[in-house]
């Protein structure tokens, strides 16, 4: 029995010591939840952007994920903090009410309150970390922060997830350890080695943009609304990916840089209009589809790489660019040449969700990594 747990729960007695009755109660309580893990819920709560989002994890499965997003900021071209953060609190009252609905759970049913605590934005952060922190205080049951990066890569571990477009048949359900994981999204973009549920350590990333950053800036540059991202994907399907060529960095070890791609991108659009103002429409299927590649060439060359070096064949992405058709086909004829088990989960656990913040919570709940109320958000937030 976790000695940290047995004094979290004694802590928490209300008034302290109410006798032995009091005391009995709350052990016979724990007890039965420490060796019946089956019984443990969890509200996962997330905030670190522009999509306020609330799950509810019981019997290792989800039973709920409530996304609310933000339209606002297609307008500007990218997201706007300040806006963030208040409809962060518009929101978070009733998506987490939907969540709890929609799970058929009480909030008096609750075990404990995972919550992301960053990395993020700061303003759209605290709107959720405050709320789960009154929300616990309330309830008198555990907090539980939770990296966002992490909780990508922990979705592989969610039960019933509908993995698309990489099995054979073969695959296990669930990664095994060790497993290198690709982490890309429009903030981030890191190789993972993932020794444990809650033991991972970056071994590449990168040293100036995301690759999400990548697409959405080159969607801008064509002229395609925010977010870029899918769009680029999208309009690339009816392309020629080898159209038109655009340089790789140079970057050593495992890290990646995509500051120069952009660079190069914008350009390359430049001159071309100097010659023929309507290029874009002429060639906006091209365009796409080989900046699509360029940039998932880079992203897997890096993780050959990593893969090479390690012997390590159980492979998995994560994060928004992870639903990416492109990189996803790209990773199904890599299983192929490179021998690789491919995981990747369901798009919407690739995307900002809150049914990863609970699976991550659930494993800190085993290990009893529980916060206390003077936690805070943190912008950035390394493993």
């Amino acid at each position: 029995m976790r000695e940290d747990i047995i004094a979290y729960m004694i802590v928490s007695l209300p008034g302290g010591w109410q006798g032995i009755n009091t005391l009995h109660l709350y052990l016979s309580n724990f007890l039965s939840e420490y060796f019946c893990l089956n019984e443990i819920i969890i509200l996962g709560i997330e905030s670190s952007c522009d999509d306020t989002a609330a799950a509810v994890f019981l019997k290792g499965k989800i039973l709920s994920n409530v996304v609310a997003g933000q339209e606002v900021h297609k307008a500007y071209g990218g997201v706007v903090p300040e806006w963030a953060s208040r409809a962060h609190q518009k929101n978070i009252v009733p998506v987490v009410h939907q969540a709890l609905k929609s799970a058929n759970i009480d909030k008096s049913e609750l075990t404990a309150i995972a919550f992301t605590k960053g990395p993020g934005l700061l303003g759209s952060l605290l709107v959720g970390v405050s709320f789960a922190k009154a929300m616990a205080l309330g309830l008198n049951i555990p907090l539980l922060e939770v990296n966002h990066l992490q909780a990508h890569i922990l979705a592989h571990f969610i039960k019933g997830n509908g993995r698309q477009g990489t099995g054979d048949g073969k695959e296990k359900e669930f990664p095994g350890f060790p497993f290198l994981c690709l982490t890309v999204s429009g903030g981030h973009t890191q190789i993972v080695l993932v020794k444990d549920h809650l033991e991972m350590e970056v071994i590449g990333r990168t040293i100036d943009d995301a690759a999400g950053e990548a697409f959405d800036k080159a969607a801008k540059i064509i002229g395609l609304p925010y977010p870029g991202g899918p769009l680029i994907d999208k309009v690339a399907a009816g392309g020629n990916a080898l159209a038109f060529e655009f340089p790789h960095p140079k970057i050593a070890s495992y890290d990646y840089s995509f500051s120069g791609i952009k660079t190069a991108f914008l350009y390359f659009i430049r001159d071309n209009i100097k010659k023929e103002p309507d290029f874009i429409n002429m060639n906006k299927s091209d365009i796409c589809a080989s900046i699509q590649k360029t940039i998932v060439d880079v992203l897997l060359n890096k993780l050959i790489a990593a893969a090479c070096d390690t012997g390590i064949k159980d492979i998995a992405i994560a994060g928004g660019v992870a639903a990416n058709s492109h990189l996803r086909s790209e990773l199904e004829s890599l299983k192929k040449t490179q021998g690789w088990h491919i995981y990747i989960p369901a798009r919407k656990y690739c995307t900002d969700n809150a049914a990863m913040i609970a699976i991550a919570g659930y494993y800190k709940y085993l290990k009893g990594a529980f916060a206390d109320q003077s936690v805070s958000a943190e912008a950035r937030y390394p493993f």
